[in-house]
């Protein structure tokens, strides 16, 4: 039996696996608890880690240093091809309140952990450390440990980073909960009246994509293409279905207009006003429903790799009869597809036309959920190649004495969300299934953790030694409620922003799924996630760069 001993206790590549298969599978267990209805999840891995670590368990310090750095590659990798469309969607006009809100609990978190290190003996590696798990956001804690690395600081020092951030996180997730519960308190919320009140607010929301049965009574379009109406509008919309000589079609461009026709018209609801203008009022008949119209609709999905590189307008099959584009659903967006638009991978089409039309559209669309069941490989290592090529690239700043790299925390961040954009254009597919980005980054960000916790545990109890770890989660908590407590009300008071959008906000700004679960509880609808999903790309970025300009600026 003795090699079991040694399997399990003599340093080798084996015992190395046993030993994280061991932390992985025990915090991922652990992370399942829940305690008043919120588990910590993910960063059980980190406890369970640092616990081994504390008892003694030791690994290959080079291989945990390898698994460490791939391991936060992967995972910041794999988060910017998640968030990459909805960050560049969330930087348009209407969410650009909603976002700059986020990057003020940001900010202000910033401004507290300065006003803390300047009126404290902490190194700015602690705060930092603190910072960031006082916000429970992991991967500035890899940042400003990659930064630390690259600025020549000692393993112990990047040590306590880990334990100044491992004493704060739970009050973090805690912190965010109570700040939601004290403003819910502070605004007197009565939840009914705030989901009536949203209710509202959706449905005259200007930018809302809908739908109008327009009568063709502009006597100078007759016998003009559809087209014209296009280049007058010059706003993407699309004819869904149209009356005709007596018959209902899903016309083209090029179909001629007539006295009288009816126009299913799909836009944003801002443009009405001038659809009105231009061709006539609204219509009492319903071709969506009408017994003789031989028209269907149907969702498509894009999964021909052939397609996706190019303009609607530019591909010979989308302009043929029998059928209409008329929603483009796209990472949890919905918009006009309109010939600029290029379709992607994964993309949601919704097309209306004949069955002939649709059966030959999803054939050219793909439509095969089979095909991206299996993930292309090669873009995706491509990308943290680039990544990690961009990351090691040395800037000098004045004021700094070494030059200053992003580092793997956000070289392949930076990369990934640039080619969840324009990737397309490059001809690089980095489309991944939910369930596989999820996998892929589950697994970075538990290697991650586990190296962290594997490394840090053996000097746990330096950082209770004289009350200074409950000293940190004094100054964590601080900076958690502060900034959420007073961005909260600006939201309220200033931009009248109500309960539910806030709370996605503050559970956004801090980049904390369990806070977000708690927010949709206390809601009972959907409207938190939707304001989580539009300041997560940024507040994460800002987080991840944040925590490195902290180390730089002030070590």
């Amino acid at each position: 039996m003795d090699w079991i001993v040694d399997l399990v206790t003599k340093q080798s590549f084996a015992q190395t696996v046993i030993v994280f298969g061991l932390v992985i599978a025990l915090g991922i267990w652990f992370g399942k608890i829940k305690i008043f209805g919120i588990s910590l999840g993910v960063t059980w891995v980190l406890f369970i880690g640092l616990f081994f670590s504390f008892m003694g368990v030791s690994v290959d310090h080079e291989l945990q240093d390898f698994l460490k750095e791939f391991g936060l590659v992967l995972f910041v990798y794999t988060l910017g091809l998640q968030v990459g469309p909805g960050f560049f969607a969330s930087l348009n006009r209407n969410a650009l309140v909603t976002n700059m809100l986020a990057a003020m609990v940001v900010l202000f978190g910033v401004s507290i952990t300065l006003v803390l290190y300047y009126f404290t003996n902490n190194p700015i590696s602690i705060m930092t450390g603190i910072m960031s798990g006082a916000v429970t956001n992991t991967p500035g804690l890899g940042a400003a440990q990659t930064t630390m690395t690259n600025l020549h600081h000692t393993g112990g020092e990047t040590s306590m980073v880990t334990l100044a951030y491992a004493v704060a996180y739970p009050f973090g997730v805690f912190g965010i909960i109570i700040s939601m519960l004290i403003l819910k308190r502070i605004f007197k919320v009565n939840i009914e009246h705030e989901t009536e009140l949203q209710n509202k607010l959706i449905h005259f929301r200007e930018d809302r994509v809908i739908s109008k049965h327009l009568k063709l009574e502009n006597k100078q379009l007759v016998g003009k293409p559809i087209s014209t109406i296009f280049e007058m509008i010059k706003k993407p919309i699309v004819v869904s279905r149209m009356f005709h000589n007596g018959v209902i079609i899903s016309p083209t461009p090029k179909e001629i207009l007539s006295e009288n026709d009816v126009l299913l018209i799909v836009a944003p609801k801002n443009t009405f006003e001038q659809l009105h203008v231009l061709i006539g009022s609204e219509s009492e008949m319903n071709l969506k429903t009408a017994l003789e119209s031989k028209l269907v609709s149907n969702h498509v999905v894009v999964t021909n790799k052939e397609i996706t590189h190019r303009r609607i307008g530019d591909i010979p099959e989308f302009h043929q009869h029998d059928f209409t584009f008329t929603r483009l659903y796209r990472a949890g967006t919905q918009m006009i597809p309109s010939g600029n638009v290029s379709l992607q991978l994964g993309d949601t089409v919704k097309v209306v036309g004949t069955q002939e039309g649709l059966d030959r559209m999803s054939n050219v669309l793909g439509n095969s959920l089979k095909r991206l069941e299996v993930p292309d490989i090669a873009p995706i290592f491509i990308g943290i190649v680039l990544g990690i090529i961009v990351g090691s690239i040395p800037f000098q700043i004045p004021n700094i004495p070494v030059p200053v790299k992003i580092g793997l925390a956000g070289g392949p961040l930076i990369v990934a969300l640039l080619l969840s954009r324009f990737g397309n254009k490059f001809y690089l597919n980095n489309y991944t299934t939910n369930s596989a980005n999820l996998m892929i980054r589950e697994l970075g960000i538990t290697l991650f953790l586990a190296s962290v916790g594997l490394s840090s545990g053996s000097i746990l109890a330096k950082a209770f030694v004289g009350g200074g770890g409950f000293y940190w989660i004094g100054l964590g908590i601080l900076i958690t409620i502060i900034p959420l407590l007073l961005v909260g009300i600006i939201a309220k008071k200033y931009f009248k922003k109500n309960f539910f959008e806030i709370c996605g906000l503050l559970a956004g700004a801090s980049t904390d799924p369990p806070a977000l679960a708690f927010a949709l509880k206390i809601a009972g609808n959907d409207i938190p996630s939707s304001t989580y999903a539009t300041v997560y790309p940024l507040t994460m970025i800002l987080r991840i760069v944040i925590a490195q300009l902290l180390i730089l600026m002030f070590t």
